[in-house]
């Protein structure tokens, strides 16, 4: 059994989906007597949803890929040998590349039916930026074979290009003595070795405070965004509260106006209830007049009746 196309295959999958086939491939290499590829199949992790995300976006958008492992070499290159120039060109792409592709990454999950939360999102974007400091896992991530998210990049992060150290001013030239006509020779100072060890020491240290920087300006992005979110929701759900309001408003009125006519009609019914009464008694009164009347007519139509 090949045992990189399977791996290949499996991180492929959605994570729902991983764990079943992997387990299935490993039963299958036991039986075909292969404990190796057994061993290594079931040796692979499930991966978590951000880094399955993150492979989603280096399988399905390899030129996109292409153009940020291109700018992890660039940083990684000027980081080494601290090119000023170098890591403003591209520091400027850094920050706008990894936050289009971790909403490209949530789109193209979002296709196969994985919904991605903001916490997911800013973890596809630790992940990018990992790719962009950490040549194994630009690697790894490249293949589509993330298993989880790597651990928030340490050595550079994002970094301002204003926040980097101006270019090197140019040495004064030496001034002509006074009445000699000869130029002066510069003050002996340090060593060039020296002065390059203590250059190179400050970058690193700029480097380092730039990178805690740009995580801590990286969070306040993310909580700017859910904020602007959970106002969205607001609004959203005051309009459609505003929106109801009117119709339930009406079916108030409406409830009220049928409440008073059916309180007009007990009434009414209380009254006709009362005539009812009145007329059957009434009715009473008249046929006991009747029945004494035709019991008067009965008796003088006897002959002798009196």
């Amino acid at each position: 059994m090949d045992v990189e196309e399977v791996t290949d295959e499996l991180y492929g999958l959605t994570p729902g989906e991983f764990t079943a086939a992997r387990d299935r491939y490993a039963a299958e290499a036991r039986r075909s007597k292969d404990p190796a590829a057994a061993k290594a199949i079931a040796a692979l992790r499930r991966p978590t949803l951000a880094a399955w995300a993150a492979n989603l976006l280096a399988r399905r958008q390899p030129e996109q890929a292409g153009e940020l492992l291109r700018l992890g070499e660039m940083l990684r290159e000027a980081h080494r040998s601290l090119d000023g120039a170098q890591l403003r060109t591209a520091s400027r792409q850094q920050h706008r590349l990894v936050t289009a592709l971790a909403r490209t990454a949530a789109e193209l999950a979002g296709e196969a039916g994985q919904s991605v939360s903001e916490t997911v999102l800013a973890e596809i974007e630790q992940t990018l930026h990992a790719v962009l400091a950490r040549p194994e896992v630009a690697a790894q991530w490249s293949r589509g074979r993330l298993a989880k998210v790597p651990e928030a990049a340490v050595g550079f992060g994002v970094v301002t290009p204003d926040a980097l150290p101006p270019r090197s001013a140019p040495e004064p030239k030496p001034v002509p003595e006074k009445g000699t006509g000869r130029r002066s020779r510069p003050k002996p100072g340090p060593g060039k070795d020296t002065e390059r060890r203590r250059e190179a020491e400050r970058l690193r240290a700029l480097e380092r405070a730039r990178a805690t920087a740009g995580e801590a300006a990286a969070v306040v992005t993310r909580r700017e965004r859910e904020r602007d979110e959970a106002r969205e929701r607001r609004r959203t759900a005051a309009a459609k509260a505003e929106e109801t309001a009117g119709p339930v408003e009406r079916l108030e009125r409406e409830l009220a106006d049928a409440r008073e006519a059916a309180r007009r009609a007990r009434e009414a019914v209380t009254a006709a209830d009362g005539a009812v009464e009145a007329a059957d008694r009434a009715v009473t009164l008249a046929q006991e007049a009747a029945e004494r009347a035709a019991a008067e007519v009965t008796r003088l139509e006897r002959p002798g009746g009196d």
